[in-house]
């Protein structure tokens, strides 16, 4: 009976990510057309018609439709069904990982939801919202107040537990140098990505925003290698830094502090 109810908790954590991140569809595809994503019903894109409530049930209802609409029987494109999946893993991976700081996971959730729709919209756009930025800082002082009212013994590579002189100097240490780059070498880096590692360190602290700066360097970097070789992108032609940026902070939440000791024994070796 307990493992049937074990089971049945991580599916409906799952169902609840799942939702989630189909909102964040809506968001990641309205924000940058300046459409409300509050209000308004879901449309098919190809023939307008109005969705109803069964066209929209996350995951299923793609697959019921096998992948295209009731209406026009235009295909539909698979990535939204994706990052529905997506937040139903990201949900039972917070959920397990935090399962002994249950407030913290909900953070972090949120935090990586954020980073969710910084990702795709980058990819869309090129372009990062600066609402995204606000979030990420509002999410980083929410933090900070429950680590100050709860976690008074939460170790420093806890997002929850990070000191505040650690988050302001994570603020700036990865932030800074990128706009000095970019100053001396115009389209280094964009205005996005230098809030968004503004933000991203004031929740992070400066450790794991090191960490997260250098995952994204190193697989930035490569991807960039990979598109020249490709000759899919041309020497000055720039490409999406944002999604790397996401990817390098959120393993940080759950690799840094393991990548920071590893790296300090090797260091040591």
């Amino acid at each position: 009976m307990e493992k049937i109810m074990s089971i049945t908790i991580w599916v409906l954590l799952f169902i609840l990510g799942s939702c989630i991140y189909s909102f964040l569809n809506v968001i990641i595809y309205r924000a940058p057309k300046k459409m409300n994503f509050i209000k308004g019903r879901s449309i098919c894109p190809a023939c307008g018609h109005t969705l109803k409530a069964w066209d929209l049930v996350p995951v299923l209802s793609y697959m019921a439709l096998r992948g295209k609409c009731r209406y026009c029987k235009e295909k539909i494109g698979i990535r939204d069904t994706l990052i529905e999946i997506a937040g139903g893993i990201i949900a039972v991976i917070c959920a397990w990982h935090f399962q002994d700081a249950p407030i913290e996971g909900v953070v972090v959730f949120a935090f990586i939801s954020i980073l969710m729709v910084v990702t795709w919209t980058d990819i869309d756009t090129m372009e990062i919202p600066d609402g995204c930025h606000i979030a990420i800082a509002v999410l980083a002082v929410i933090s900070f107040i429950i680590s100050a009212a709860i976690l008074h013994g939460a170790n420093e590579y806890t997002v929850t537990g990070v000191k505040l002189a650690s988050r302001i100097i994570g603020m700036l240490c990865i932030s800074m140098p990128m706009l000095i780059m970019a100053l001396a070498l115009p389209g280094a880096f964009g205005g996005g990505d230098i809030k968004l590692m503004m933000a991203g360190g004031l929740f992070l602290g400066w450790k794991l925003t090191v960490v997260a700066a250098v995952l994204a360097l190193l697989t930035g970097g490569l991807w960039g290698i990979l598109l020249l070789i490709t000759k899919k992108k041309g020497r000055k032609e720039h490409f999406a830094f944002g999604p790397f940026l996401c990817a390098g902070m959120a393993l940080a939440i759950f690799f840094g502090e393991a990548l920071v000791g590893w790296y300090m024994g090797f260091l040591q070796f």
